[in-house]
This record gives C-alpha cells, sequence and structure tokens, in this order.
C-alpha cells in the first residue's frame, strides 16, 4: 500500500481549518421527489444513527465545541433555509433514507431537547461532527466519540420504555435500522496530523485498532459491556471510507502539484480502500455470529459512488469535483464558512460544499447507490 505521509505544519494547518473561522438567492434541491417516500417495505419502524458530520444533523449544536454549523450559509437549500447543524447546503443521506422508508423527512438530532414522542418513535441521529472510532479523535474537536454514542442510545432507551412500554420498546428496536458512518476523522485529523497515535502505531496496527472498536462498538465482548447488538439491534448498516485523498482540505494540504491542476491525493485514497477491503472482512466475521440471531450487518461502499462522480463530474450534472462551494473551497469548513464567505450561486453543480463535506445533490446520489442495499436490510 502506498505510504501516507502528513508534515507537522500541515497538522497544524488542518486543525486550525477544522476547528477555528453576500449569500446569493437560494437555488432549489435539484432532487427528484419521485425517488422518496417510496417505502420499500412495512417492516422498518425507525432509524438510529451514529457516527461523525457526515451523519450529525445538529447535535454539535448542544456541546461545547467549535465544530458547529448552525448558522448561514449552511442550511442555505434546506427547508426554510434553516442552518440546523447539518454540514452541508441541505439534506444528509440518512435523511434521504429515512424519506424512502416512508418514516419522515429528516433525522433529528437526540441531544434536541424539543422533540416530542412522535419524533423519538421514528429514529433519531446520536452522531457527532469530528467523532471517530479512537476515542482521541472525539478529544481533539471536544465531541462525542461514536463508542460513547451508545450511552446516549441507552438513556434513549429508558424513554422509549416510558413512552411505549418495555415489550413495544423492544419491538421497535428490533425492526428499526441502524446506521453507523465515521473513520475519515480518525484519519485525516486524527493519525496522519497528530503525531500522538503515531508513536503508538504504525499505519496497518492503527487500522486494526480502529477496526477493533468498531468490532466494540457493534458486538462488545470486553468489561461485560453492550454494543449495539446486546442492545436489540438487528439491522445494521456501516458505511465505509469516502476516497479521503478527493476532500478538497487533504488536497489543499498536501497537493505538490501546479495551484490550477488540483487532483486526489492517491496515497490516501489507497488507504481508504484499504481499510474498506478490512472492514468489509470484519463486518462478514461478525455476521456469520450475528446471523444466527436473525441479525444483519451490512457494509455500504460510498467510495465507489463518490470517486466515479469526482472522475466524471459532467457526468452527473457537476461542474467542480474538486474545490467546495463555500469561500475559496480550499480550506473553509465550520466557522470559516460563515455569512462573510463567498458562496457559489448553485450549489448543485459542485461535489463539495465547504472543503470537506457534500452538497445535498452529492449526498442523494450516494443515497440513491444504495437503495438496493437498503431494500435488503428491510
Amino acid at each position: 500500500m502506498a505510504t501516507v505521509a502528513c508534515s507537522y505544519t500541515h497538522a497544524i494547518a488542518l486543525l486550525h481549518c477544522l476547528l477555528f473561522f453576500s449569500i446569493p438567492q437560494a437555488q432549489q434541491p435539484q432532487v427528484p421527489p419521485s425517488a422518496l417516500n417510496q417505502k420499500p417495505c412495512n417492516t422498518v419502524s425507525a432509524i438510529f444513527v451514529f457516527g461523525d458530520s457526515t451523519v450529525d444533523p445538529g447535535n454539535n449544536n448542544y456541546l461545547a465545541t467549535p465544530l458547529k454549523s448552525n448558522f448561514p450559509p449552511y442550511g442555505r437549500d434546506f427547508l426554510g433555509h434553516l442552518a440546523t447543524g447539518r454540514f452541508t447546503n441541505g439534506r444528509l443521506a440518512t435523511d434521504f433514507l429515512a424519506s424512502y422508508l416512508g418514516l419522515k423527512d429528516q433525522v433529528p438530532p437526540y441531544l434536541d431537547w424539543t422533540l416530542g414522542a412522535s419524533e423519538l418513535e421514528t429514529g433519531v441521529s446520536f452522531a457527532s461532527a469530528g467523532s471517530g472510532y479512537d476515542l482521541l479523535t472525539a478529544q481533539i474537536s471536544g465531541v462525542i466519540p461514536v463508542l460513547h454514542q451508545l450511552d446516549y442510545f441507552k438513556d434513549y432507551l429508558a424513554k422509549l420504555d416510558l413512552l411505549m412500554g418495555r415489550r413495544r420498546s423492544q419491538d421497535l428496536i428490533r425492526q428499526a435500522v441502524f446506521v453507523v458512518s465515521a473513520g475519515t476523522n480518525d484519519f485525516v485529523v486524527n493519525y496522519l496530523s497528530v503525531p500522538i497515535r503515531q508513536q503508538r502505531f504504525n499505519l496497518q496496527d492503527y487500522q486494526n485498532f480502529l477496526l477493533h472498536n468498531i468490532r466494540d462498538f457493534l458486538q462488545f465482548e470486553e468489561f461485560d459491556q453492550q454494543g449495539l447488538e446486546e442492545l436489540g439491534a438487528q439491522k445494521i448498516v456501516v458505511v465505509g471510507l469516502p476516497p479521503m485523498g478527493c476532500l478538497p482540505i487533504v488536497i489543499t494540504l498536501n497537493w505538490k502539484g501546479g495551484f490550477g491542476d488540483r487532483g486526489c491525493i492517491q496515497a490516501y485514497n489507497a488507504l481508504s480502500r484499504d481499510f474498506n477491503e478490512k472492514l468489509q472482512i470484519e463486518l462478514r466475521y461478525l455476521q456469520s455470529r450475528f446471523a444466527a440471531d436473525g441479525g444483519q450487518i451490512l457494509y455500504a461502499n460510498i467510495y465507489d459512488p463518490l470517486i466515479n462522480l469526482i472522475l466524471s463530474p459532467s457526468k452527473f450534472g457537476f461542474a467542480d469535483a474538486a474545490n467546495g462551494c463555500c469561500g475559496t473551497g480550499l480550506v473553509e469548513a465550520a466557522l470559516l464558512c460563515n455569512l462573510k464567505s463567498i458562496v457559489c450561486s448553485d450549489a448543485s453543480k459542485y461535489v463539495f460544499w465547504d472543503s470537506i463535506h457534500p452538497t445535498e445533490k452529492t449526498y442523494f446520489i450516494v443515497f440513491n447507490s444504495l437503495r438496493q442495499l437498503i431494500d435488503r436490510a428491510c
């Protein structure tokens, strides 16, 4: 596998971009409404989401962290042009999934204390932007580690028991779909940018460390703690890594070519592919044990649909796949993408909204590529 390196100077720049600081008329999102609300099955009761900013609808709004996006121009194309805390211009792939399953149009953040019974009973997201499978990844940004998101889920289960009764709540959990999406921050923000983990792990050992944490999250075997399986989950979808080398900020901090000729960093993409292969092997092993109880653990491949539209953007109606819509599109994210930023007039022409996160249109394409997998989860 190709060697991945990131200088300490790049690390500091990356963390600065991630952690610190005339919008045109909003365009209507170009997402075909006919593709949603089709409800492929009648057995899914709710959706529960764990992970990072790719699936965080606003939990970080309630945390003391600079990794927030509850301000314009984020949410510019969301319903009511609201900046909900989603790190994009509109909806996330999990919002499209919830709509497709006929549950609701958007998945709310669990930490929103105003949520009513109907919202709680149809599912919530526990995800926290900046998080990862490594506890240190979340500590860097002051957010909720993926492993600790299970604690919030346990709190949710106690509330659900009060709302519905123990038997009905157990039935709801068994019929729900669980989505887990994380890992990018563990490499881009943590291992490849901060020297702490490199002193303990080589790259292969760090991948194995993350895989061990994923196994614990799904099926805890140590210290009598409970993973998703022990907490009642029967339908779990684990999302693989994207082509990390194509994130605009990764290109900016690692590109050795000319300024006007920005290409993906192949070493990072090779790392994504390598980890995804190992993740699939791990999930197949867990599935072999999980199947005895009638459960499903499915792998969601987002690398291929993303790399396809990044390498051939015009085929999907995009004009730019190397820069974000917000600001210069090179480094802006979170507080750096703000009301003073120059923003593109039509986000649907861009693969990325800021230097890290996809646009709503990109999220929809990724969701659409996974519909057959979703049908299997039914």
